[in-house]
């Protein structure tokens, strides 16, 4: 199953930067994610994301 970004948009509505992965999965937990979206977060690079476009970048970037 893959998330879209307007998905992965609704999840983190209204997160506040800088923001830890594990808060960042917290947050999407709370919103209605799916486990897809979860375990998708939780694999994220890295653990701390000062800004929206850094969290993008790290989403859009093949591991």
């Amino acid at each position: 199953m893959t998330v879209s970004g307007v998905q992965l948009q609704e999840y983190l509505a209204g997160l506040d930067y800088p923001v830890s992965r594990a808060d960042l999965v917290r947050w999407a937990q709370e919103n209605g994610a799916s486990t897809a979206t979860l375990h998708l977060l939780q694999a994220l690079q890295p653990e701390q994301f000062e800004t929206p476009e850094e969290l993008t970048e790290a989403l859009t970037t093949p591991t």
